[in-house]
């Protein structure tokens, strides 16, 4: 094989496997969503699939003509990338959820055959290329270093270029496609045509694949740089508007009336609102995260000329919420394109009577604006009597906002939770909300608010109460936050 062609084959070959494990993360994430384990669970199966790609590839170069086996190779990974969208489509509905064999199991059918495939092409090619065996280090070190670069080169140009411009079907599509006009080209130029009943197996399921495809239900409405979103009309209210973000329930938007607040952890925020000042007064509010912009909408339509800055770091979902959640920006409602830690740090010291924390990966708190400096960062920006309003969702034993709770605490001298009881007592997963400032909070105030306001039974923990529900959890911090460890998903 020429030196040329051979180092082709091993920079695509090895790019390809990188493709598929970035979109990976993007396919399997509206069923089992975007968490550690979730990515842990992409890099552990593509490494596998690596692995034994790479033994199955040297043993069969070793028994068969590898010119043979090169092109059919490149093809047969074609046929399995086409087939792999349809079949998460249609294995995710059954597997929806975060428990971890699921997670293994979508994972393994999203990456692991097409991947396997392509890692049998290196060694064939290192094979074809040892004529002399006094160079034998010097051909496989050659091949590893150009295969690397081709990994190297596929992974930042699918990161930062392809799921920015493209939606994960397309890629997956021009993969497939890429892959099968590969291995045609390569028989051609070795002369090595594959048996008519080869070529018609290939076509039939390359046809059922394609078939197939168009046949799989999409989840999502928009593939934005880190979710699979949806909106979809509340039949109950034909102004109202769910927004999903990887099949989560996430936002609701009543589109005729901003200050409507549907779900119960929003009522509660809206109760911290009315603390800082009464309705009609303006705030200077910032949001960590904007989602559907309930909140933010909520308070321009309760406090005219108010300042409300929302740092949301997904472009396209702010694009989504203006296009179909009747996001309206001008002087009194500002959205940021930008991750929220780095964001903060340009914010003027006191500026702001009311942060919101509302900002999830998935159903996670991002760790990085879970951690005490992050806290710090906020506490900085608040005003003296300003408050922080901390959104937290947990299941039992709820580990994760008792260690939350346990790290606004260490920043602001004045905590209080709210919560459903039955999720204080550790029986149910819920939203919960950290209320935190400098000055005493009035917590009769807002125990009566939270009565007149939420639709559901809530209570307001602080003191003694909530140093007993902390329970002597870690406080966590920028060199030690493991969110996602901390949050079992039910």
């Amino acid at each position: 094989m020429p030196g040329k062609l051979a180092a082709f084959l091993v920079f695509f070959a090895s790019g390809a496997v990188l493709v598929l494990e970035t979109v990976a993360l993007r396919l399997v994430g509206p069923y089992v969503g975007v968490s550690l384990q979730v990515t842990s669970s992409v890099i552990g199966v593509a490494l596998a699939a690596i692995a034994y790609g790479a033994w199955f590839g040297g043993w069969l170069a070793d028994r068969f003509d590898p010119r043979r086996l090169v092109a059919g190779a490149l093809v047969l990974a074609g046929i399995a990338t086409a087939v792999t969208l349809p079949l998460v489509r249609l294995a995710g509905e059954a597997l929806r959820g975060g428990a971890v064999p699921g997670i293994l199991l979508l994972t393994m059918i999203t990456i692991f055959v097409p991947a396997l495939v392509l890692s049998a092409v290196p060694p064939m090619v290192v094979k074809l290329q040892l004529a002399d065996l006094r160079r034998t280090g010097e051909v496989v070190g050659r091949l590893s270093s150009i295969g690397t670069l081709g990994a190297v080169t596929a992974t930042l140009a699918t990161g930062f270029v392809l799921v920015a411009a493209l939606p994960s079907s397309v890629i997956m599509v021009g993969l497939a496609v890429s892959l099968a006009v590969a291995g045609v080209g390569v028989a051609v130029y070795l002369r090595q045509a594959p048996k008519t009943k080869v070529v018609a197996a290939l076509a039939v399921l390359g046809v059922a694949g394609a078939a197939l495809s168009v046949l799989a239900p999409n989840p999502c409405d928009v593939e934005t740089a880190y979710h699979c979103a949806a909106v979809r009309v509340d039949p109950a209210n034909p102004s109202g508007r769910v927004l999903f973000l990887n099949a989560a329930e996430h936002s609701y938007v009543d589109l005729k009336d901003p200050s409507h607040l549907q779900f119960a952890y929003t009522q509660w925020i809206g109760a911290v609102a009315d603390l800082v000042k009464p309705r009609g007064e303006r705030i200077d509010a910032l949001h960590l995260g904007g989602g559907g912009f309930t909140v933010p909408r909520y308070v321009t339509a309760t406090r005219p000329g108010s300042d409300n800055v929302v740092f949301e770091i997904d472009d396209r979902l702010i694009d989504l919420g203006e296009r179909e959640l009747a996001v309206r920006e001008g002087p009194d409602l500002k959205a940021v394109a930008g991750d929220a830690r780095m964001l903060i740090g340009g914010r003027a010291d006191a500026s702001a009577d009311l942060v919101v924390g509302d900002a999830f990966g998935d159903l996670a708190v991002p760790w990085h604006l879970a951690t005490k400096e992050m806290a710090q960062e906020i506490a900085r920006v608040l005003r003296p009597n300003g408050i922080y309003a901390q959104n937290v969702i947990d299941y039992p034993p709820s580990r994760f906002i008792r260690a939350e709770v346990a790290t606004v605490a260490a920043v602001f001298p004045h905590v209080a939770l709210i919560a459903p009881p039955a999720a204080v007592d550790g029986k149910v997963g819920a939203n919960f909300i950290i209320v935190a400032s400098q000055q005493p909070l009035p917590l009769v105030a807002l125990a009566e608010h939270l009565s007149d306001s939420s639709d559901e039974a809530v209570v307001v923990v602080f003191g003694a109460g909530l140093t007993d529900f902390i329970g002597g959890m870690q406080v966590l911090t920028d060199d030690f936050a493991p969110v996602d460890q901390l949050l079992i998903l039910p």
